[in-house]
């Protein structure tokens, strides 16, 4: 569509000449264009003009740290994350037999419980088949804390130490966010996405 097009390389222009006010720069060569279509087999030949450069789509960018394809199913982010927490568990296992069982826990809460929980809220909704391997990341954790054997039964040791599993992280992220953003805690972009309900009647239970 020209008009989407143009529209997008205004506003791509406007945020050029913003940041030459403020003494900044726009790298375009590194700028991405990600679309997210309504209809995931409809493809979109797009391009963006700005200056003697053109950008088209792209079927991945990473934002923040995560990484969106353009049909938001996360497999890449989820496949990166796992990754570099298989990296850290293997570098952790090296050194298990000099630790104790809370320096382990610490470590491990440092360096890969840390990860899974980054921005995991975007993966709310996802089938449990697409977020199993960061649950597997998981469960290698908990048994490398109390160097457990590879098929020891993991529900215990998350009692132990009071962990949710992968899914349950996932909707207690999600919920604390709506939580905060109900009792003015949250950012201020969020409240105008979750408006409170005001019943037009008094209630019995109030």
């Amino acid at each position: 569509d020209p008009t989407v097009a143009a529209r997008i390389s205004g506003c791509l222009a406007d945020i050029s000449e913003w940041m030459k006010e403020h003494h900044l720069q726009l790298n375009l060569a590194k700028t991405e264009l990600l679309i997210f279509p309504a209809t995931p087999t409809l493809q979109h030949h797009l391009t963006i003009n700005l200056g003697t450069l053109t950008t088209t789509p792209s079927s991945s960018a990473r934002n923040l740290g995560v990484i969106f394809d353009d049909q938001l199913t996360f497999k890449d982010h989820i496949a990166k994350t796992a990754q570099s927490c298989r990296f850290a568990l293997q570098n952790i296992r090296k050194i298990r037999p000099f630790l104790t069982e809370q320096a382990t826990q610490l470590l491990v809460q440092a360096l890969v419980i840390s990860r899974l929980d980054y921005c995991n809220a975007l993966l709310a909704g996802l089938p449990s088949c697409t977020i199993k391997p960061l649950q597997m990341i998981q469960n290698a954790a908990a048994r490398l804390v109390f160097n457990e054997p590879k098929r020891a039964h993991v529900t215990p040791l998350f009692i132990t130490l009071h962990w949710l599993p992968i899914e349950a992280r996932i909707k207690f992220k999600t919920l604390m966010l709506a939580y905060r953003t109900t009792t003015g805690s949250a950012p201020a972009y969020l409240h105008s996405l979750l408006p409170i309900y005001t019943p037009s009647r008094t209630l019995r239970s109030a």
